[in-house]
């Protein structure tokens, strides 16, 4: 069973914390595109649209009689034959989300927690104890913690931290949220990952509670 230290907001080692193999044990890379695709697609509007023959403007009536002019047969002007006519099987306003197993979830996050962990890009801190909701003090913490690039802020669901959450909304590149918010998309989007050791172990938890058991374990 693997450990990782426990900081404070200083950069400071304060203790150390036991990692599950069940969670941290392997990444799982097609689980991984499949969570990403999954939650993509749910932030897409879907709000194109074309026109067809019944919505564009023009007259219905019929140009000319049907036969004896020696001309191609219209019907009107609106007709997607024509120059600014219709649009035949055009897009149309829909949604692109689609079911996706919440135990292919929940494995997609264990894999996401374990590259994490291997890439060295987590982080686990004692709580995100700010006494005032200021972003240069955020900022600070944030140096302490050696966070170069991008970062998303993990807090235990069961609690509102209401310093943290004004500390942190204007610093751009990170982002804020509470256990039961996070996605494999916000750990691989973001090149770091802070949890609190509260909100890491409940999740923790709750992961390990729901992964397969091993063969060995079975028999």
């Amino acid at each position: 069973m693997a450990t990782i230290d426990v900081l404070n907001l200083a950069g400071e080692k304060v203790g150390s914390l036991e990692l599950a193999d069940e969670v941290f044990g392997a990444v799982n890379e097609d689980l991984l595109w499949e969570a990403v695709k999954h939650y993509r697609a749910g932030l897409r509007a879907g709000t194109h649209a074309t026109k067809n023959r019944k919505l564009v403007s023009g007259s219905g009536k019929k140009l000319w009689r049907q036969k004896g002019t020696g001309r191609a047969r219209v019907g009107s002007v609106r007709s997607p034959l024509w120059r600014h006519g219709g649009t035949t099987h055009g897009p149309q306003p829909r949604s692109y989300d689609f079911q996706f197993p919440k135990k292919k979830l929940l494995g997609a996050l264990r894999s996401a927690l374990a590259a994490k962990l291997a890439d060295g890009k987590l982080t686990v801190v004692e709580a995100f104890d700010l006494k005032e909701s200021k972003s240069k003090a955020m900022r600070q913490a944030l140096d302490a913690l050696k966070v170069e690039k991008t970062a998303v802020l993990v807090e235990v669901g069961s609690s509102e931290n209401t310093n943290l959450e004004l500390s942190s909304r204007n610093l751009a590149g990170v982002e804020m949220l509470y256990g039961p918010e996070v996605h494999p998309y916000h750990l691989l989007r973001y090149d770091r990952a802070i949890f609190s050791r509260p909100a890491l172990e409940k999740l923790q938890n709750s992961l390990k509670a729901s992964a397969p058991k091993r063969k060995a374990e079975v028999a």
